[in-house]
């Protein structure tokens, strides 16, 4: 009933059909915008594979008359219809999203629209490793923690808790060389009258060319650094007065520090977060992932026995201006 709802208010099957366009040979059977809405329902009901549309949502005619999608189709035409959304339907398919979240924001309370409109919108580039079976499945590989998986990678615009844009990879594939399409996508589907975006993202995106993409798309950028040789000289030359107490986060302070990657856009910074740790609190295993956000001068002294308490660091490199406090702050509420 909700996918029904929302597809009689703001239109999601024709505005589908309308740029992605036919997809069937014949007039019988499901639009683009209905298979797709056919999916969503099952999923809402607890579905978890192209299967559970058989499983769930065809069984359930009591449940017909309150779908927007009222006959679902079996798992294997839904199959075989699926297969026709090459790379331009895809595309197509992400033009219609951002006609629909414009759609949606303009149809909110004028109360809800001036919320939304009061800060400078974040996008978050939000990756996500999804676990499947089977080892004939499409798409997907082995990631870093030894999941088969497939990689999808939502672009949120935070405050609305909307995804703006999409795209799937395999649970190997590097996100960075997706994100400049992505926040292209993403900016081109936020709705008019707001002011200049700012693209948030973790260390896997730790790249300039995230910064560049940023900036060419009329937005700036906050992305987590990763944790190199050179961050750690930087953090090294914090004077003791420079830190401040951080925002919302007990026991953790934050600063600025003099580190630049090289080749990054000028008016390129980086701040830093610290919470100090007493030496009970640091693991001895080597592959604790606490023991990476520590400077690996005051982890050898905390291990020897020198030292009583370290710091575990986090390092934000940005081109917002501004109270660092403040900007921190704003950055840990990430997706």
């Amino acid at each position: 009933m909700l996918v029904a709802e929302v597809d009689r208010i703001l239109g999601v099957a024709s505005t589908i059909d309308a740029h992605v366009g036919s997809i069937k040979g014949r007039r019988q059977g499901l639009s683009a915008g209905e298979l797709v809405l056919s999916m969503a329902e099952t999923m809402l009901a607890g579905g978890d594979f192209m299967i559970d549309l058989d499983n769930l949502a065809r069984p359930d005619t009591a449940g017909a008359a309150l779908r927007a999608v009222a006959e679902a189709p079996a798992s294997t035409t839904f199959i075989a219809l699926a297969r026709r959304f090459d790379d331009v339907a895809i595309g197509d398919l992400g033009s219609a999203m951002g006609v629909l979240v414009r759609r949606a924001f303009a149809a909110l309370p004028e109360r809800r629209r001036a919320a939304l409109a009061a800060p400078r919108p974040t996008i978050d580039l939000d990756p996500t490793d999804i676990e499947v079976y089977g080892s004939k499945k499409e798409g997907v590989a082995y990631n870093y923690a030894g999941q088969r998986a497939g990689r999808a990678h939502p672009v949120v615009w935070a405050e609305a808790g909307v995804v703006l844009a999409a795209e799937l990879g395999s649970g190997r594939d590097d996100p960075r060389p997706q994100a400049p399409d992505l926040i292209a996508q993403a900016v081109a589907a936020l709705p008019e009258g707001l002011g200049r975006p700012r693209v948030r993202a973790d260390a896997g995106f730790f790249d300039r060319g995230v910064a560049e993409a940023a900036l060419a798309n009329g937005c700036d950028y906050a992305v987590a650094a990763k944790r190199n040789k050179a961050v750690w000289r930087a953090a090294r030359t914090v004077e003791k007065q420079a830190w401040e107490p951080a925002s919302g986060m007990a026991g953790a302070e934050v600063a600025e520090c003099p580190y630049v990657p090289g080749g990054w856009p000028e008016g390129t910074r980086t701040i830093v977060r610290r919470v100090r740790l007493n030496a009970d609190e640091v693991r001895t295993d080597p592959r604790s992932r606490r023991r990476r956000t520590i400077d690996p001068e005051q982890l050898r002294l905390v291990l020897d026995g020198e030292a009583d308490h370290v710091y575990a660091y986090s390092f934000i490199v940005t081109n917002l201006d501004g109270d660092a406090v403040e900007i921190e702050a704003w950055f840990r509420e990430r997706a």
